[in-house]
C-alpha cells in the first residue's frame, strides 16, 4: 500500500523538525563541510551530532564523503537549500506582520492612554 502524498510530506517535515538538523542543513548550503567544523559551529556532543547526521543521511537529504581520515557532509541536492530559503522568506513575512501588529497595538495603547502594567 502506498503512503498518501500528504502523509509523506508530513513525515518529511517531521524529519526536519529538529534545530540541530536545520542548523546542519544551513551550514551545508555552501558546500561540503567536515564533521569537525560542524561540531565547532553547532557546539553539541559528537554523539548527538552523529545521531542527527544519521537521520539526515537515512532520509537522503545529505550525503557523507570520506576523504582520507576526514568525513565531509554535503546536501544531496539543491532543493533543500531552496526550501531553507523559502522558510526564511516565510518567517520574515510572519515576523514582519507580527511587528506591524505590535506597533499598532502600542499606538492604540497610547491613543487610549492604557497605563503600563505594574509589577
Amino acid at each position: 500500500m502506498q503512503v498518501p502524498l500528504y502523509q509523506a510530506k508530513a513525515e518529511f517535515f517531521r524529519m526536519l523538525g529538529h534545530p540541530v538538523r536545520i542548523r546542519v542543513l544551513e551550514l551545508l548550503q555552501n558546500g561540503p563541510v567536515p564533521v569537525r567544523e560542524l561540531l565547532n559551529e553547532i557546539e553539541i556532543e559528537p554523539s548527538s551530532l552523529s545521531q542527527q547526521l544519521a537521520v539526515l543521511r537515512r532520509s537522503g537529504i545529505v550525503i557523507s564523503i570520506r576523504e582520507g581520515s576526514t568525513v565531509n557532509y554535503a546536501l544531496a541536492g539543491g532543493d533543500v537549500a531552496e526550501l531553507l530559503r523559502a522558510a526564511r522568506r516565510i518567517l520574515t513575512e510572519l515576523l514582519a506582520g507580527q511587528s506591524e501588529l505590535l506597533a499598532e497595538l502600542r499606538h492604540t495603547d497610547t491613543e487610549i492612554h492604557v497605563p503600563p502594567p505594574t509589577r
